[in-house]
């Protein structure tokens, strides 16, 4: 039976969850300000990392006695600074239901080798967060890049908390309201919601994390590139522009570029409301077919950003195989790039739906993922 190709196509096909999709008025001609060639350490240098440090602090509502720096390796680096630095000083506790915080509890317990309590849950769950000790140093991911799933509030963080939370927060800034009185130490990348360029990673410390760091020596050494205190100081450099190592100029431009685009579509308050769009055209479309479901299994968990789908119908035997000839089947139509499953997380589709895309695009999409699934289980009875 031949299957009719939907009439109308996504705009932009791009719907990778990282490096995710540019601005949608991105052009190459945009970036030709930024200052290259030019040392880092010149004053034009200096002061586009500070700029981009400042509108980052605007933009997210950082609060004014919060330290931001740009840091390498993008949000790994980030995460990977906080927790050599700071871990150590106390009991640890954590939390992974995906498989970038599974790979924090690696390095926590076998790199670090400190005897943590570690929780988990299954990919499209999450841990019982009530259960959460915050009088220990908790590490967890805010969103599940690769499951979905993200943290519905900050309501289980102690105000009065004697320990400090590190929230990879890599793929929420900027599409989630993240409560910074209840976050110690934050980290993103910018090639997540704002679609920047990669190797860049943001750390964000409120005031008790630079007290741990200044009164705290972890008993490991640390290489140069993650030192964030010299003579039980806190390096403020880092926090103004001053990089550890050599940025890319050209980067920071796209960011800041990125910066401007997300203040003309209202700020953090826009980039929320773009991203809710987005994920509610695919909900429209999940609600409507019985064969296709969300990963995560509690809609107050949903995440906005990285959106994942599972396919629930009994003719298919092989579902790894099925949802990769659904993926290359909209690749091939040009409608959708990257949007297979992460290769650890259950099998199906993993659509972005930061504030970058169109929500018509995701609209477009949608016909597209019913016309592949059905060419796909055509294809199985034929095989039959």
């Amino acid at each position: 039976m031949a299957i009719d190709t939907p009439a109308t196509r996504p705009a932009n096909p791009r719907f990778s969850s990282g490096p995710c999709a540019k601005i949608p008025t991105f052009s190459l001609d945009n970036l030709a300000d930024a200052p290259l060639g030019r040392s880092h350490r010149a004053a034009v240098g200096k002061a586009r990392l500070k700029a981009a440090i400042e509108r980052t602090r605007d933009i997210l509502g950082i609060p004014a006695d919060y330290r931001i720096g740009i840091v390498p390796a993008s949000d790994t680096g980030a995460v990977e600074m906080a927790m050599w630095n700071l871990l150590g000083e106390r009991p640890v506790e954590m939390l992974a239901w995906e498989s970038f915080g599974a790979g924090w509890v690696t390095d926590v317990v076998k790199q670090l080798k400190l005897d943590a309590t570690v929780k988990t849950a299954e990919y499209g769950e999450i841990v019982d967060l009530a259960g959460v000790d915050t009088d220990k140093d908790v590490v967890f991911t805010w969103n599940g890049t690769t499951s979905g799933v993200r943290v519905p509030n900050g309501d289980w963080i102690k105000p009065d908390r004697e320990g400090l939370t590190i929230c990879d927060a890599t793929s929420a800034a900027f599409a989630q309201d993240l409560p910074w009185d209840k976050l110690d130490v934050t980290t993103f990348s910018w090639q997540k919601v704002l679609g920047g360029e990669a190797a860049h990673g943001m750390l964000i410390l409120s005031p008790r994390a630079v007290e741990r760091l200044e009164s705290y020596t972890p008993a490991w050494p640390l290489p140069k590139i993650f030192r964030l205190t010299k003579g039980g100081k806190l390096i403020e450099g880092i926090f103004v522009g001053e990089t550890i190592n050599t940025p890319s100029m050209l980067a920071v431009e796209d960011y800041l570029v990125a910066l401007d685009w997300a203040a003309s579509v209202g700020g953090l308050k826009g980039l929320i409301g773009r991203a809710n769009a987005n994920t509610k055209a695919v909900a429209d479309f999940v609600e409507l077919h019985d064969w296709v479901d969300f990963l995560a299994h509690d809609p107050a968990t949903l995440s906005n950003t990285s959106v994942c789908l599972t396919f629930n119908d009994a003719r298919i035997t092989d579902g790894a195989t099925f949802a990769k000839a659904v993926a290359k089947r909209l690749e091939a139509e040009n409608v959708a790039l990257d949007v297979g499953a992460y290769r650890d997380a259950p099998a199906g589709l993993r659509i972005w739906c930061g504030g970058t895309v169109e929500t018509s695009d995701v609209a477009a999409l949608m016909p597209w993922i019913e016309w592949a699934f059905q060419a796909e289980i055509a294809a199985l009875a034929v095989d039959a």
